[in-house]
C-alpha cells in the first residue's frame, strides 16, 4: 500500500488545518463497511445521508454533530428475548455500529427519520448573508464632473 505524506501541505497552508487533517482523513478510511449508505443531492443546498438500518428503532440510533463531524451510531441492549432465541442462519446483520461524517462549513442536520428500515439525515448548506456575493453598482463620473464643471463656470 502506498503512503502518502501531507507534510508539505502543513508546512505551506495557513489557516487550512481542517481541510489537511480531512484529506488525511479520507485517506485512512475504507470505502464500504457496515451499514451501506448512500449520500444524495435533493436539491440546491440540500442533501441526503441514507442508511440501511435494518433491525434498528428509533431507540437504538443516536445521531449527533459535534465540530462539524456528523456521528451516526446504533446499538442494540442485550435483550432477554435476544439470549433466548437460536437461529440456525442468521444473514440479517444487527451488529453494532458509528459512521462518522465530515461536514463543510455552513451545513446543517435538519431533520433524521427512519423509512423502511433506511435512516434518512436531510442536511442543508445555509451560507449567511455576509458570505454571499453581491453585486456592485458600477457608476460613472461623468455626470458629476459636468456638474463641478457648471458649478466653476458660475
Amino acid at each position: 500500500m502506498t503512503a502518502i505524506d501531507f507534510t508539505p501541505l502543513f508546512r505551506s497552508a495557513i489557516g487550512f488545518d481542517r481541510l489537511a487533517s480531512a484529506l488525511e482523513s479520507a485517506y485512512r478510511s475504507e470505502a464500504g463497511g457496515y451499514p451501506p449508505y448512500n449520500i444524495e443531492v435533493t436539491g440546491n443546498d440540500k442533501y441526503r445521508i441514507s442508511m440501511a438500518v435494518a433491525g434498528f428503532s428509533e431507540k437504538d440510533l443516536d445521531v449527533q454533530v459535534k465540530e462539524s463531524i456528523l456521528t451516526v451510531s446504533g446499538s442494540h441492549k442485550e435483550e432477554d428475548k435476544e439470549k433466548e432465541r437460536r437461529f440456525l442462519y442468521r444473514g440479517i446483520a444487527t451488529r453494532n455500529f458509528e459512521r462518522q461524517f465530515q461536514l463543510a462549513d455552513y451545513v446543517k442536520v435538519v431533520d433524521a427519520r427512519i423509512v423502511d428500515g433506511l435512516l434518512h439525515v436531510d442536511l442543508v448548506r445555509e451560507i449567511p448573508e455576509a458570505m454571499k456575493p453581491r453585486k456592485i453598482e458600477v457608476r460613472s463620473d461623468a455626470g458629476s464632473l459636468l456638474e463641478g464643471k457648471a458649478q466653476k463656470a458660475a
